[in-house]
Parts: C-alpha cells; sequence; structure tokens
C-alpha cells in the first residue's frame, strides 16, 4: 500500500490518497485508488465555491443563493466534476510515482465508476509499465562491426539497379525466364473459398514471392517457360500472424493466371536521364549521390548489427513476460518505425517493400524484441540525460521526406495528424544511445556484403482481416471526385451524400 501525502506541486495541491499496487506480471499492474472522504469532500467545496458565483437558485439573484441551499440543490450536478477532476488528478500523482513508468493509458470503464453519498472514494484499474530489471553494463561491450570501402564496382551495380528501377516494360513474345515480368491475375483459396484477390498484378519473375503473411519460395523455378493463357497453381502456408486468425499456420492455393510476359528495357545514364533523377549536372555528381546513400546504408547495418549483439548481450538473464495486448496494440507502431528507419537511410521502394512483408510476417517476435530494446535504450537515455532536440526532428523529417518524395512540411503534418511524432522523437534517442554505447564498445572490423536482392515483394495479404476496413486508395478518391463533378455539373445545387 503506498501513501500519497498532502503537497503543493506545480501549484497543483496534490491528492492525500493511497494506492494498493498489485503486480500482475514484468508490464502490468493492477491499481486499487482509495480517497478518504474528507478529500472528497474538500473537492466538492472547491466545486461548490466556483460554481456557486454562477448558480441560479429560484428567489435569488445568480450567484446570491445560500451556500448550504447550493449545496443541497446542486450536489448531484457537481458530482460528475468532482469525480472527473479526483479521477484525472489521483491518476496524474500514480503516473509520477517512482516504482513504475507507464507505457499506457490507464485501462479502466469511467461510466461504471460512482461517487459514493459518504465513505471513501475508490476505483480500480489496470495498467501497463516498463519492467524492473536492473540495467547490466553497457560500457565496452565488445561489438562486431561491419565495414566496407566501396569500390567503384559497387557503385556501378547500385547504379544498374537504380537503372532497372526506371526501366520501361515491353512484350515479350517468348516464355517467360529469371527476372522477366508477368502481367498476372492472382487467386487465392482454401478448398472453395475464395481468400483474395488481385485482377491484375505487375510481378518480377525472382527466386522468392512475398506477400505480407507468406512467401513462395523457387518462384522462378515455378514461373520458368509460363506464356499467357496459362494457369501455374502453388501452395504458400501463411503464418502467425496473419490479418484473418481462422488462417493463421494454414496451407492455402495461389492460382497465377497469365496474362502477358515481359521484358524490361534498361535506360541509358544520359544527360537527359541524370536530370530527370533529380536534377544532376554530370555523372560524377551522381555516383557521388549514390555513394553517399550507400553509406548511409552501411551504417544503417552496423547500427542493426549493434543492436542485435547489444540487446544479446543486455537481455541475458532477464526474463520479462510481454502481455500479447501490448505486443498487439504495438505491433502497428513498431512497424512504422521500422519503415521510417528504412527511408530516412535511402532504402528503395522495393526494398522497403521486401522488409516490410518480412515485418508483418514475423510482427509478434520482431515487436517483442524491439520493445525490450526500447525498454534498455530508454533506461540508458534517462540515465544519461539523452534527449532529442528540435534540430534532430527537422533533420530526421527531412531525410525521410526526401526519400518518399515529400515536402518536409507535408509529411511533418501527416506524422503528427497519425500522432507517430513519439515514434520519430524514439528513434532519434534511441540511434543518440546507440552512438553512445559506441564510443564506449571495443570493436572488431568484420566484412560487409551487401549481397544480390532475391526477392520480390507484393503489397498484400493473401488472408486478410474480414473485420477490417478497406483503405481508400488514391484511385477511389478519385472516382468519387469525378462523380461529384459530374453530378454538379448537372445541377450545381446537387447536395452529394
Amino acid at each position: 500500500m503506498t501513501n500519497f501525502e498532502d503537497d503543493n506541486v506545480d501549484g497543483v495541491e496534490e491528492l492525500v490518497l493511497t494506492a494498493d499496487i498489485q503486480k500482475i506480471s514484468s508490464c502490468e499492474r493492477r491499481v486499487k485508488v482509495t480517497v478518504p472522504p474528507n478529500e472528497v469532500e474538500r473537492y466538492f467545496q472547491k466545486e461548490f465555491t466556483d460554481f456557486g458565483k454562477k448558480a441560479y437558485v429560484p428567489g435569488f439573484r445568480p450567484g446570491m443563493a445560500p451556500r448550504k441551499l447550493v449545496e443541497k440543490r446542486f450536489r448531484k450536478d457537481v458530482s460528475e466534476q468532482v469525480k472527473n477532476s479526483l479521477i484525472t488528478n489521483a491518476l496524474r500523482q500514480i503516473s509520477q510515482y517512482d516504482d513504475f513508468t507507464p507505457i499506457s493509458e490507464p485501462d479502466f470503464q469511467y461510466d461504471s465508476i460512482a461517487l459514493p453519498d459518504d465513505g471513501p472514494f475508490t476505483f480500480e484499474f489496470g495498467i501497463e509499465v516498463r519492467p524492473e530489471f536492473d540495467l547490466p553494463d553497457w560500457k565496452g561491450l565488445k561489438l562486431d562491426k561491419p565495414v566496407r570501402k566501396f569500390s567503384s564496382t559497387d557503385i556501378d551495380n547500385v547504379i544498374k539497379q537504380l537503372l532497372v528501377n526506371h526501366g520501361e516494360l515491353k512484350h515479350k513474345n517468348e516464355p517467360a525466364e529469371t527476372d522477366d515480368y508477368i502481367e498476372t491475375k492472382l487467386t487465392f483459396k482454401s478448398g472453395e473459398q475464395v481468400l483474395s484477390s488481385i485482377e491484375r498484378e505487375t510481378i518480377r519473375i525472382r527466386p522468392i514471392l512475398s506477400f505480407h503473411d507468406g512467401s513462395i519460395n523457387n518462384f522462378d523455378t515455378l514461373l520458368n517457360g509460363a506464356k499467357p493463357g496459362d494457369v501455374i497453381t502453388t501452395q504458400v502456408t501463411l503464418t502467425e500472424n496473419a490479418a484473418n486468425p481462422e488462417f493463421r499456420g494454414k496451407t492455402v492455393e495461389v492460382f497465377f493466371e497469365i496474362l502477358e510476359v515481359k521484358k524490361l528495357e534498361i535506360p541509358v545514364l544520359s544527360e537527359a536521364f541524370l536530370d530527370r533523377l533529380g536534377g544532376y549536372s554530370n555523372e560524377a555528381d551522381f555516383r557521388d549521390a549514390v555513394l553517399d546513400t550507400m553509406q548511409r546504408q552501411l551504417e544503417h547495418e552496423q547500427q542493426h548489427q549493434a543492436r542485435l549483439q547489444i540487446i544479446e548481450t543486455l537481455i541475458v538473464g532477464v526474463d520479462w513476460e510481454l502481455p500479447p495486448r501490448l505486443l498487439e496494440r504495438q505491433s502497428e507502431r513498431e512497424f512504422r518505425r521500422k519503415i521510417f528507419e528504412l527511408q530516412r537511410n535511402g532504402y528503395s521502394q522495393e526494398q522497403i517493400q521486401s522488409q516490410a512483408n518480412f515485418l508483418r510476417q514475423n510482427i509478434m517476435t520482431e515487436t517483442a524484441h524491439s520493445l525490450k530494446e526500447h525498454f534498455i535504450f530508454e533506461k540508458i537515455a534517462e540515465i544519461e540525460n539523452i534527449e532529442d532536440t528540435a534540430e534532430d526532428i527537422d533533420q530526421e523529417i527531412g531525410l525521410i521526406a526526401a526519400q518518399s518524395g515529400q515536402s518536409p512540411r507535408r509529411l511533418r503534418a501527416q506524422i503528427e495528424k497519425a500522432g507517430e511524432m513519439d515514434i520519430i522523437r524514439n528513434q532519434i534517442i534511441e540511434r543518440k544511445v546507440i552512438d553512445m554505447i559506441f564510443q564506449h564498445a571495443v570493436f572488431k572490423e568484420v566484412p560487409f556484403n551487401p549481397g544480390n536482392p532475391n526477392e520480390e515483394a507484393v503489397n498484400w495479404a493473401i488472408a486478410p482481416n474480414p473485420n477490417a476496413i478497406a483503405e481508400v486508395t488514391t484511385e477511389d478518391l478519385k472516382a468519387v471526385n469525378k462523380e461529384i463533378n459530374s453530378k454538379k455539373k448537372l445541377d450545381p445545387n446537387v447536395k452529394i451524400k
């Protein structure tokens, strides 16, 4: 039982209350709050002091009725405000309690809480908190550090891939081969039930074809020799994190109806093409920009590998039970954080989509791992007084905007509207913590080999959640606007429902 004594902090008179805090798991607490009767009455009196100045009682001018008459007549009217003030202040005080750090909003039913006519006021709530742990010694860690001095050949290979991304697809009369493209209709079925379908999708033939919730291996072998009119079938086993719970871990059928085979025509690195890519005046400037992106991606890989090693070292012997509800709620935020991180480090949309599918297929495991990282880095940041600055945020948003092709101002507005600014801040602070760990670490340099891409990623869920609300696409909005404009031409006063 914890007592919270009457105090005055930042001009706010604190409540006298007791909180019985029960540990459910490493990240869950059940809290029972008790406010004594005299404190409840004090809040009522404060409300009546403010309310009495404007209260209207028949036979009296507004604000001039006797206090006891006002209290008797309007006690029920002010009780809701008293309850709200008591709960708000109690939660604020408890959230500042040193024994735990909340990581979620309290879970309770506000409407079910009632103020008693007499006696103490009590209410209970559940809350998720940062797990308690002793921070291991993080200074002097021995870490492998991927390094590479990029050569002209490395830059040539990246430029070749960039040219591929800007290539033009041409019809091919011969059967499909690896690295060709197919225009195909996809249908996903379990028995006779159609789980989802795509009317027309362009897919590059590579060894692996991935979706949000499953991957097809040896896809290049499967499609080798395909031609228009063929219907090629295979099976795919969905991940345990598929959006539709009914089909998690189940094997379903995939039908590829081949509509067309295409070959990629790669553009020449001409002055006109360089200007179209980003206004580069010559090839040397373009190669410098490519090298800069490669260096950023190497730094990202160094941080990624360091994170893995740091966490493996620091969580040894730490047994954290992460509640499934916490993982589910944090999974989408963790997904968005990883995408922001890839964008700011200059990865292509194709690379990001491939990583996005991997994350969705392993979302719960990845989220659990990332939460453990976050708890450790957050604690180091608190001890070392590491914070983000306005300049840090501007730079972070600028790097993400540059990759996504948006203006920084527009991207910032989108992030703020989505309530994702804390993701940006966490990303900055965690990177600063890693930099600090690097300063105290002992490194062993190991070669970094980027490897060749062998995966084609499709932004699609094979078994979508049947209860999910479909996202509104740009094409949907265009269609709606077209309909509205057509109707307004016939009748400018038409009301669109």
